[in-house]
């Protein structure tokens, strides 16, 4: 975590939440406290499990899906999504949830990658920032003004998107390459016009009445998350078949987050230290409006689209087929990828 001081009123989260969208890893890009040297579960049978910080463990355990477990199940929590999955490539990790992005700079090292799950939420989260006293009033008017952005992250395609929704590209821009803790201190310290990013930073920023949100994700970006595994625990029975039951349970405890998110609100915050009226409106606006989804064709072709545009902006070495590191036999009767998502009403709330 970078050490800085920000006003009190916006308590910066650890990367160990935030990243879960970044394309870059932090310093070390190693797990931050390796193993946390328990297990859950009974046989003998033991799938590892990488996590983020507030994250898959939390949400089962919220919803009491670690109380039966018929395996073990070994957590290492990690500061964001590519070291997670540099850990899947290693085999160190067997499966992991990471954003839209991770996947697509981890395949484009040839890193040897799964997709077997996805879910389906709303973008509302996923912001471009002004200032709350800015005069700038749509998409159009950030030509010419710097924009805080986490390089290769998934509030850096949204940008890319959103700008070119209104007819502009990344040149017509100035971007501050800033990983969330130094972008929040640029923004608050008016070092930058606009700032892209992500819940729940987007909730913090709005609680805080410091900001205000130009434009968003929704209807502008896929909206999709990814459970990702290593092909060597595919190719095992029962490891296979252990991850085809967490996924099952990541499943319920989604919709346990839906039917309960002041409670979801509440242990997300206390395991975060995320302030719980940021926590709750981030769960609302985006964290609880997702549904288990297929891995389609309609998912693949819009990741292929980030794998474009990240290879035409060269910020992945080659440009490949996504599908090819696609693993679709947890699919089972799930709905489309473009299901609708969860809503919890007007502006999530």
């Amino acid at each position: 975590m970078r050490r800085r001081t920000i006003p009190a009123l916006l308590i910066p989260l650890p990367l160990l939440l935030a990243t879960a969208c970044s394309g870059t890893s932090s310093a070390g890009g190693s797990a931050a406290g390796g193993s946390k040297g328990g297990t859950d579960g009974k046989g003998s049978l033991t799938l590892n499990v990488g996590d983020q910080k507030g994250g898959s463990e939390a949400v089962l355990r919220a919803a009491g899906e670690l109380d039966d477990l018929h395996y073990k199940i070994k957590w290492s929590t990690f500061t964001s999504g590519p070291p997670l999955l540099e850990a899947i490539n290693a085999k160190a990790a067997d499966i992991g949830a990471v954003g839209n992005t991770p996947p697509v700079f981890a395949a484009g090292a040839d890193s040897k990658i799964s997709v077997v799950a996805a879910t389906h939420g709303t973008s509302k989260g996923e912001t471009v920032l002004v200032p709350s006293d800015s005069k700038l009033k749509e998409t159009k008017s950030l030509k010419g003004k710097t924009i805080a952005v986490a390089q290769g992250s998934s509030a850096h395609y949204q940008l890319v998107a959103s700008l070119k929704k209104a007819g502009l590209t990344i040149k017509d821009v100035k971007l501050s390459y800033l990983q969330p803790a130094d972008a929040l201190a640029a923004f608050n310290g008016g070092k930058v016009d606009a700032w892209a990013v992500w819940d729940p930073y987007t909730s913090q920023v709005l609680r805080s009445k410091k900001g205000r949100v130009l434009t968003d994700g929704d209807g502008v970006v896929n909206g999709l998350n990814f459970q990702v595994a290593a092909p060597g625990a595919l190719k095992d029975k029962k490891k296979a078949a252990a991850i085809r039951d967490y996924i099952e349970r990541l499943k319920r405890a989604q919709a346990w987050v839906f039917k309960h998110p002041e409670k979801w609100a509440k242990v997300w915050a206390e395991d975060t230290g995320l302030p719980y009226p940021a926590a709750l409106d981030a769960v609302k606006r985006t964290n609880g409006t997702r549904v288990p989804v297929a891995i389609d064709k309609a998912a693949v072709a819009s990741e292929q689209d980030i794998v474009d545009t990240f290879a035409g902006l060269k910020l992945i070495p080659r440009k490949f087929d996504f599908g090819d590191y696609v693993d679709p036999r947890f699919n089972g009767d799930l709905p489309p990828s473009t299901a609708e998502p969860r809503s919890y009403g007007k502006n999530g709330s």
